[in-house]
């Protein structure tokens, strides 16, 4: 007689897709997340100075997806925000120069930005949709803006006028500027070439209001007018943290479940250690911090610090651009390594477990499931130990475990994209990236 131990013997199939794709999208995306970075870091000789040569390199490392901030507020803001003069000439400045010759967040990833250059943002995000239409790439239209994307100008009206919207409006603006942007897509006979829209990135760690409540200017309602006014179009939001153990509090409306997954593990137990994302600490930079900085490393004075709109529009603090730009990475890295060992196993049970969470979160509304960022944390420009061997285990683990979840799509590593060291490592993103499109 066969024991009877409870359902445990049935096991559901979670292997299909957890939402149905539209039939114009690839049935796999693999994200690559050029964020914000396709125009700021733009200039002569930088990773997306020629906008051809970054989507070729995209292409050969087997994406099919871009992920980016399309600055809607910027670039089709209307009469509301005016800013459409500053849009078809902004001058990227990054978060400034430094007195002593180097400029802030030369050591911090995704802020190494020296600017010095003037963009049309307008033009060039057209000819981004276009040139990775031509090349069978689809586009995640999103925004950064109320997060950090106008600290990179030399100009503060941008941060100036978004930070004037009332915040219970913001959402509503955000969805206003993704129907003229998306208007102008589909003129160009551009609209298959978008994945879906994001009225903004991780709406739990920016200036935004959450998807709760039944406002007319609300996540949840300014999400149905857009969809309504692009028919087949998906739309959606993203989520930094989503809350895995009570999934259930994520109210139905996003078109695809974009969610991130970290586990921060050992590297949060290495910055509390240097308290290095605080803000006012007295008496930083401490001790720890100090063992593990560059020899010439200034003090944090003679540091100095951005101009205080730039902080005010960036989710990075003063302490943080200070440690990251004066690190010395290989030591950092030591450390990460030889406490690593500590945090191996639940840091892969905390990437499977949140995995799992939200991919039956997904099954259960009948929409796609997509990993956007993912998979350890944020790390010193620098630093390379999500890029090592350990970081990529635990990105491997976290992608196959997505992909037997049903998983539309998946990032191989936030760190994976053009402006990131990560980009030189061509072998283990091609062959994670044709291991997602087997399925």
């Amino acid at each position: 007689m066969t024991r009877y131990l409870g359902s445990g013997y049935a096991v559901d199939d979670t292997s299909s897709l957890t939402g149905a794709i539209p039939s114009h999208l690839p049935s796999r995306l693999t994200v690559c997340l050029w964020d914000f970075s396709w125009y700021t870091r733009a200039g002569a000789g930088e990773p997306y100075a020629d906008l051809d040569r970054a989507l070729d390199e995209t292409a050969a490392r087997g994406y099919n997806a871009v992920r980016i901030c399309a600055a809607p507020l910027l670039t089709y803001g209307g009469d509301e925000l005016g800013l459409d003069d500053l849009a078809a000439a902004l001058e990227i400045e990054g978060m400034g120069a430094r007195a002593d010759g180097g400029y802030f967040g030369d050591g911090t990833r995704w802020y190494d930005t020296p600017g010095g250059y003037t963009i049309d943002v307008r033009e060039r995000l057209l000819s981004l949709i276009r040139g990775a239409h031509e090349r069978g790439i689809v586009v995640v239209l999103a925004s950064w803006e109320y997060q950090q994307s106008p600290a990179y100008a030399a100009d503060p009206r941008w941060f100036r006028a978004i930070d004037a919207v009332p915040l219970d409006r913001r959402h509503r603006v955000l969805a206003e500027a993704f129907d003229r942007m998306l208007t102008a897509v589909e003129a160009e006979g551009l609209g298959d070439a978008i994945a879906f829209t994001e009225l903004h990135n991780e709406i739990d760690f920016s200036i935004l209001p959450g998807l709760e409540g039944d406002s007319p200017d609300g996540a949840l309602a300014s999400m149905e007018w857009l969809r309504a006014e692009h028919p087949g179009q998906l739309v959606t939001v993203s989520f930094g943290k989503p809350p895995h153990l009570a999934m259930h509090r994520v109210p139905a409306g996003p078109d695809v479940a974009q969610f991130h997954i970290y586990s921060y593990g050992v590297l949060d137990a290495l910055q509390q250690r240097l308290d290095i994302r605080s803000e006012g600490t007295e008496g930083f930079p401490n001790a720890e911090l100090r063992a593990l900085q560059v020899a010439d490393a200034p003090t944090f004075e003679a540091y100095g610090r951005p101009a205080a709109w730039k902080l005010d529009a960036t989710v990075v603090t003063d302490q943080m651009f200070y440690g990251y730009d004066t690190i010395d990475a290989a030591a950092w890295d030591a450390w990460l390594d030889e406490h690593y060992p500590a945090f191996h196993e639940v840091m892969m049970r905390e990437i499977e477990s949140r995995v799992i969470a939200v991919a039956a979160w997904a099954r259960w509304r009948g929409v796609p499931m997509v990993v956007g960022e993912g998979w350890i944390g944020y790390t010193p420009l620098r630093g390379r130990f999500e890029e090592g061997p350990r970081g990529r285990a635990l990105a491997e683990h976290g992608i196959r475990t997505a992909l037997e979840h049903g998983a539309w799509g998946v990032v191989a590593c936030s760190n994976a994209a053009p402006h990131h060291p990560m980009w030189a490592d061509v072998a283990w993103q091609r062959s994670i990236n044709e291991e997602v499109l087997d399925v």
